[in-house]
């Protein structure tokens, strides 16, 4: 039997903190899984929706345990020291830490993130860049897994992190089960895309760096160097690519990467252009690399795509990507 933990707190997501208690408090681990409310913080503790948490201590873990951090209810706010130093009594005692959207931001307030790949909910990984220039933060993926230490994007993503960790600890079949009864795809890799707003918006302003997003947006169809871009900034490469973290919370190459594949979309959904004409049109070398990495960052072929989105009579907004 191991313990699975899930640290609350007030004002917590309730979706979020019910994803750990669906998926591994479900009957295929009834004899295999205990899930535990713990206090992340001290008083009365309470759901964003008001509802009371009966929660309570810190059990000890093994390495068999997971403690589960199901978000943090600001990026902005400083983590209270009683969270900070039970995500770290977890790591010590060896248990996997799992974060699930925010939750990204207190374990790297534990200082477990440094120097390590994580992700988290797409809205907040600009700011989670800037307090945390030291973790290798992928915006653009559902989940990542280190063993030790796992972090998923926003909402939805928790169930395919929390089921993925299932599949590994228990098997195929019994994360299979599970997630037949909560009616969810079965497996999604990790290194699937987020679907996020097209990040067109953010482009508006006068600084350098945003006008040099703007100007590639409006050239997707043109190759376009990190080189080139610095030079119409009147910065080195390096600056650039800092500059640019800064305001995006990712590098120039997978921004750009971004705007390629989200100009793919709008092709696929609202043309009937052959998929070379769509690589031309959005800057790819031929149609063997959009290929390549449309099916890394949306799970699909482009064919796929065009099939499901166009026939379901575009089921995602105009403007809704993968990142």
């Amino acid at each position: 039997m191991i313990t699975v933990a899930v640290l609350a707190y007030d004002d917590a997501p309730t979706f979020e903190l019910s994803i750990p208690q669906a998926v591994f408090g479900a009957a295929e681990l009834a004899d295999r899984c205990e899930v535990v409310l713990v206090s992340g913080e001290p008083g009365e503790l309470r759901t964003e929706h008001g509802w009371r948490l009966p929660t309570r201590s810190l059990p000890e873990l093994t390495p068999a345990d997971l403690l589960v951090v199901a978000g943090w209810r600001d990026p902005a706010e400083d983590v209270p020291a009683s969270m900070v130093e039970a995500v770290r009594a977890a790591a010590h005692a060896s248990a996997t830490v799992v974060a699930l959207c925010t939750g990204a931001f207190v374990v790297a307030a534990a200082g477990l993130l440094d120097g390590e790949p994580a992700t988290t909910h797409w809205r907040h990984a600009p700011a989670f860049a800037r307090r945390f220039p030291h973790v290798h933060l992928d915006p653009a993926v559902l989940y990542v897994d280190r063993d030790a230490i796992a972090t998923s994007a926003g909402t939805a993503a928790g169930i395919d992190l929390c089921l993925h960790l299932v599949r590994a600890r228990f098997g195929a079949t019994v994360a299979n089960a599970i997630a037949r009864h909560l009616v969810v795809p079965a497996h999604r890799e990790g290194g699937q895309a987020q679907y996020l707003p097209q990040a067109v918006q953010s482009v508006e302003g006068d600084d350098p760096i945003r006008a040099s997003m703007k100007w590639m947006t409006s050239r997707l169809d043109q190759q376009i160097t990190v080189a080139d871009q610095a030079a119409r900034c009147h910065l080195s490469a390096r600056q650039y690519v800092r500059r640019f973290a800064d305001v995006a919370g990712t590098s120039p190459y997978q921004w750009l990467l971004h705007q390629r594949i989200a100009r793919a979309c709008e092709l696929l959904e609202n043309t009937d252009d052959s998929i070379d004409q769509i690589a031309t049109a959005c800057g790819f070398a031929d149609p063997t690399g959009l290929r390549a990495q449309f099916r890394r960052r949306v799970g699909a072929t482009p064919t796929a795509y065009r099939a499901t989105f166009r026939t379901r009579g575009n089921n995602l907004p105009a403007n809704a990507v993968s990142s």
